[in-house]
């Protein structure tokens, strides 16, 4: 009897690793401290809503008039992401605005695509976070993560992180926001938020970020353990 060869499939294309999830529940900074453990590169796709909504509010545009945004998302430069201004509360009410269009995310997707195919060297993959990774930009993540946590603590947490920018803002005035700008990313049309199939979920409401972390870590070692 003929042995028939059996091909071993070799997966040439970078490793990702895709984190969703609400606004101030932590996978931002887990995103970061996981990318500088493993050696990845990092996305964070928020900053480009933010630099079309920072692009829009400079230049007085009609938030309502998506095809007018979308030129605007087509100009955003890597360079643009490193702007402290980013980090502010009226931009971030700006980004989730212009986040609702089709056209907005159709000038923004190649970029993000791009990123986690060609995280560059020395990098041995790319983790990017944002509100559509494992759905949309990146289905085929090798590991997808969603994170999430109680509005309250998530408000409290985005209250104290503006403070810190000397924002003058009121706790009442940022949950507000915060409940709008989730059912605004929740209920959008296009690339709603939700968590992928198969994603892997996490509560913080009650982890510091230290805990979050190693869960997060352990989980990941555990599902690509020689990367």
């Amino acid at each position: 009897m003929t042995k028939t060869a059996t091909k071993t499939t070799i997966k040439t294309t970078p490793t990702t690793i895709a984190i969703d999830g609400t606004f101030a529940s932590g996978k931002g900074t887990l995103a970061k401290k996981l990318a500088a453990y493993f050696g990845y590169a990092y996305l964070d796709t928020g900053k480009l809503y933010r630099a079309v909504g920072l692009r829009a509010l400079e230049a007085k545009a009609d938030f309502t008039d998506g095809l007018a945004l979308a030129k605007l998302a087509k100009k955003v430069t890597a360079k643009e992401l490193d702007n402290p201004v980013l980090k502010s509360g009226p931009v971030g009410a700006a980004a989730s605005k212009v986040a609702i269009y089709a056209e907005v995310r159709a000038a923004l997707y190649d970029f993000q695509r791009g990123f986690a195919a060609n995280p560059g060297s020395p990098y041995k993959g790319a983790i990017l976070d944002g509100r559509d990774i494992g759905t949309v930009i990146c289905p085929d993540a090798d590991v997808k993560l969603y994170i999430d946590a109680s509005p309250d603590v998530r408000a409290e947490r985005r209250y104290k992180e503006l403070l810190s920018y000397g924002e003058d803002v009121s706790l009442a005035k940022v949950t507000a926001d915060l409940t709008e700008r989730d059912n605004r990313d929740q209920n959008r049309a296009e690339a709603p938020l939700k968590p992928a199939v198969n994603a892997h979920l996490l509560d913080t409401t009650n982890l510091s970020i230290d805990a979050a972390f190693l869960r997060v870590k352990a989980l990941v070692e555990t599902i690509l353990p020689h990367k």
